[in-house]
């Protein structure tokens, strides 16, 4: 599977990925992928408990070091190549989701929660690139972009009101910030998740200027 391009992403991280550049393209797409991974395993779920064991299994792999871990899933195998010395950050993406199966309605701090996890997953990977300064400020747009992405995946009306409401509230209490060009990708995502915040709507790419906003962030960051 070539993680510079993994099929099957969603279309805001498919677009944010190519502005991804070297070998930070690569790390980014798997760790959409793994993202994406754990979604449909999620959504699939009809038994909670079901869904806690396959992700207590990725928590469990990813805390064994790389030589130790099962072979043959192409993305397991990525995160060995491509995020060693990180698999603390992916473990809290495993917990983030796993925020998710909690009985409904959704509680904000499962919300929260799951907003963290996967957004401690980027800060990790700030830190992989380098980029120690900006950890904080990709953790940041992270869980901005993880409440809306959440927000737009949600059906009931109760839990959609309320993760409305704290996606608008992170994007209120915040400026825009400005993140260095190997995490591009998480800038088109942060900045696609204020405009849609700011209108109320969780769909980041329902008309032409959320394409041009794209464009905008790809190339400028901000």
């Amino acid at each position: 599977m070539d993680f510079k391009d993994p099929p099957d992403l969603p279309l805001p991280q498919r677009l944010a990925l190519g502005y991804g550049a070297g070998a930070a393209r690569a790390m980014f797409g798997v760790l959409f992928a793994f993202d994406a991974r754990l979604s449909q395993l999620v959504a699939q779920a009809n038994e909670p408990i079901l869904a806690q064991i396959r992700l207590a299994w990725w928590r469990d792999e990813l805390g064994k070091p790389v030589s130790q871990r099962a072979r043959g899933d192409p993305i397991l195998d990525a995160l060995g190549q491509h995020w060693t010395g990180a698999e603390a950050a992916l473990q809290n993406l495993v917990s983030g989701w796993e925020e998710l199966l909690a009985e409904p309605p959704l509680p904000d701090t499962s919300a929260m929660a799951f907003a963290d996890g996967r957004a401690r997953a980027f800060a990790g990977l700030a830190g992989l690139l380098g980029e120690q300064a900006a950890i904080g400020v990709a953790r940041e747009a992270a869980q901005r972009w993880a409440l809306v992405d959440l927000w737009g995946k949600l059906s009931t009306p109760e839990e959609r009101e309320l993760v409305a409401g704290l996606a608008s509230q992170h994007v209120a209490h915040s400026s825009p910030v400005r993140l260095p060009r190997s995490m591009r990708p998480l800038a088109v995502l942060d900045g696609l998740a204020r405009r849609a915040a700011k209108r109320g709507d969780p769909e980041m790419l329902g008309s032409r200027q959320a394409m041009l906003a794209v464009l905008r962030l790809g190339m400028f960051g901000r």
